[in-house]
């Protein structure tokens, strides 16, 4: 029997009033776990109130003091890691290795949170005039609010509220109405580690929920990771009302293949970072770019993505899971079917896998284009499914003018083992996140998450012209040094930024 979702009000978890309510349903069996409510205006405004009257007491305990509650609130998402996890996985999808570092990632951020004493100094200056000095503070906000996506439900709540709240501030969370359990388990939690009460909400709701906290005259601050056509709306809106906000949108990721990588590597990380997750994640690589003699490898790795198979969360052979609903699964057949039409060559169809226990399950089986050209639309749009595109350039260069005509730059890659490629490379590619031998190039927490261009909707837009704010805003670059003969894990990590 399912039961509603209650929100998180006040400190309390209460049954919502809502008429409307959106179904909680497992992606591999279809069956319902829940009803999430679309919470009603009356209980949105009582949730900012409360988090408005909590925020006059937070805004004043030492920040030392947060961050023992924050230390506290860690350990105990660590030791329940896995309890989250299969909540997880069960609403999601995902398979437990995955559900284990979606949790974890988020923890780390919750680590980095604890220190933030030392990250909230201001600065001093002596005598900047004759008998002058000047101090700055850092100071909270006030009540900000995150909206966040289905494909990482405890990561991603966990990159905004810990830090909102380690910084002072009170936190409205709406997480997305596809798997609201997860967050609410966190949220749970947190209720057992001496928190203040109001210092969280936890909303539940689609766009209607959304427009409402959005539009909020005590909102403050606004963070929200999803689609682009979602983030552009959250950005507009509420910069309109005097705002701030950050978006973190949509993606196109390209991994550069050089002829000189080593090609059993690169066919394990791409598989891994194409179809993982089943190719849910902002981050995935979703286009492979061989260049020069590496194109020949393109049957390699054909045999390589036909040995991975989806399945359910607790499948121990399985590579990943279904996706997240059966609306997902149609729009990712629909493209690959438009894919066929445009021409791109279909190397491997996973349109009609299907799981022999789960019948009824969202499954797309790995599936390969190669042939694909920038006007096509599997290229234009983020499919957000296990499908793999392989486009071909003569040279470096080359590759780097497909990446850099792409309206997105959330995240590239470059395999090879020549430094002086590696340099040029992520000295030029304009994308935030540049890995160098290396997949899926996210930084740790105490780094930032740089999206480029369209990846990226913030307070960098202000400065209008996109070649100001290129050089404006940050570039993470990561990278781990490969040579014949040595361990995929590689010797040496080195992170630079510039």
């Amino acid at each position: 029997m399912t039961h509603d979702v209650p929100l998180f009000l006040d400190g309390e978890f209460v049954t919502s009033n809502a008429t409307r309510k959106i179904a909680n349903i497992n992606p591999a069996s279809q069956l319902t776990l829940a009803h999430a409510p679309c919470a009603t205006e009356v209980e949105i405004n009582r949730a900012i109130a409360s988090a408005s009257a909590a925020f006059q007491e937070w805004r004043d305990v030492p920040p030392i003091d947060r961050a023992r509650l924050l230390a506290n609130y860690c350990q105990k998402l660590k030791s329940r890691q896995d309890e989250i996890a299969e909540v997880l996985s069960q609403e999601t999808g995902k398979i437990f290795a995955d559900a284990k570092g979606d949790v974890w990632r988020g923890i780390e951020v919750v680590e980095h949170a604890c220190n933030i004493p030392s990250l909230l100094m201001g600065e001093t200056l002596e005598n900047v005039a004759p008998g002058i000095d000047t101090s700055t503070y850092s100071q909270p906000l006030g009540v900000c609010a995150g909206i966040t996506p289905f494909n990482f439900p405890a990561m991603i709540p966990l990159w905004m509220y810990p830090m909102a709240i380690a910084c002072g501030n009170t936190f409205v969370l709406k997480p997305s109405e596809q798997d609201p359990l997860t967050p609410l388990r966190m949220a749970e939690i947190f209720t057992e580690c001496g928190f203040p009460k109001g210092i969280l909400q936890v909303m539940h709701g689609d766009r209607e929920q959304v427009d409402q906290i959005i539009n909020h005259p005590d909102i403050r601050a606004i963070s929200f990771v999803g689609s682009a056509k979602v983030g552009q709306h959250i950005y507009r809106t509420g910069t309109q009302n005097l705002k701030r906000v950050q978006c973190m949108t949509s993606a196109k990721n390209h991994m550069v293949v050089m002829p000189d990588a080593d090609k059993d590597q690169v066919i394990s990380h791409l598989v891994g970072a194409s179809v993982g997750a089943a190719g849910q994640r902002c981050m995935a690589i979703s286009v492979a770019v061989l260049v020069g003699d590496s194109q020949a490898w393109l049957d390699d790795l054909k045999t390589a993505l036909q040995k991975v198979k989806p399945g359910a969360w607790n499948d121990d052979e399985a590579g990943f899971g279904p996706l997240i609903s059966k609306a997902a699964k149609q729009r990712v057949l629909h493209l690959i079917e438009q894919g066929k039409q445009e021409g791109a060559d279909c190397n491997l169809d996973g349109s009609d896998y299907n799981h022999p226990q789960f019948p009824e399950g969202n499954w797309v089986g790995p599936t390969l284009f190669s042939g694909v050209t920038a006007d096509m639309q599997i290229y234009r749009e983020e499919i957000f499914g296990p499908v793999l595109l392989v486009m071909f350039a003569d040279s470096l260069d080359a590759a780097l003018e497909i990446i850099n005509a792409n309206p997105n730059g959330n995240g590239t890659s470059l395999f090879t083992n020549s430094g002086g490629a590696a340099r040029h490379f992520q000295h030029n590619v304009l994308v935030g996140q540049v890995g160098i031998n290396l997949p899926i190039p996210v930084p740790s927490p105490y780094f930032s998450f740089t999206g480029w261009r369209n990846s990226f909707y913030g307070d960098q837009h202000a400065y209008g012209k996109q070649a100001v704010r290129f050089y404006t805003e940050t570039k993470t670059v990561l990278s781990r040094w490969f040579h014949q003969g040595e361990e995929a894990t590689g010797p040496n990590l080195t992170i630079q930024m510039r």
